[in-house]
């Protein structure tokens, strides 16, 4: 699966860089598609407590979430070269993750350094919210969250694409947050669609 989540990135680098168009003065659009076929998707042993939240006792991964004309989500874009020498200050509005189903939702999330990210627990279950950040400066964090509990806060100075949140409690709960230093960045949404 690495292999292939390595070309698929190869790909969606070009469908991004194909796409491009000026939609108004001040946004881009595209579109990401998916040439090919993923692989299929992996159903996840859910424990009983996290069975019972999902009504077909079922769930599987979500690698490739791709719709009918093979737009592709989760695909996190940002400007990449001609921002470093300008500086942008963090918005005041936070990011938001939540925990529901036993999963983290968003799967892919768009942030600013030094923007507040909240993470919360709508589960009826114990959680913990453990980033696993790899660039240097940017703090790792390991904290459990009761069921409904308080949001939890974080902020991280240093961009990191991608910032791995996951849950020690239920190994196959994993979240993402693209964390770059300047506000041009968006996430595909369900059909492929993204805009900055």
């Amino acid at each position: 699966i690495t292999n292939m989540k390595n070309q698929l990135r190869l790909l969606v680098l070009a469908a991004v860089a194909a796409s491009f168009h000026n939609a108004m003065a001040a946004d881009i659009t595209g579109k990401i598609t998916l040439k090919g076929t993923p692989p299929p998707e992996k159903q996840i042993p859910l424990d009983p407590t996290c069975g019972k939240l999902h009504p077909s006792g079922k769930m599987t991964t979500r690698f490739y979430v791709a719709g009918k004309d093979g737009g592709l989500a989760d695909v996190f874009v940002h400007i990449t070269a001609g921002l470093s020498k300008k500086d942008f200050p963090a918005p005041s509005q936070p990011a938001m993750v939540d925990q529901k189903g036993c999963e983290y939702l968003p799967y892919v999330l768009g942030a600013q350094t030094k923007q507040k990210i909240v993470v919360k627990n709508s589960d009826p279950v114990l959680h913990n919210v453990h980033p696993t950040p790899t660039v240097a400066g940017n703090k790792e964090f390991n904290k459990a969250q009761l069921p409904n509990g308080p949001v939890l806060e974080f902020t991280w100075d240093n961009p990191e694409v991608f910032l791995r949140f996951k849950c020690d409690v239920h190994p196959w709960m994993f979240s993402y947050v693209g964390l770059v230093d300047h506000p041009f960045y968006g996430v595909s949404d369900q059909n492929g669609d993204f805009k900055i």
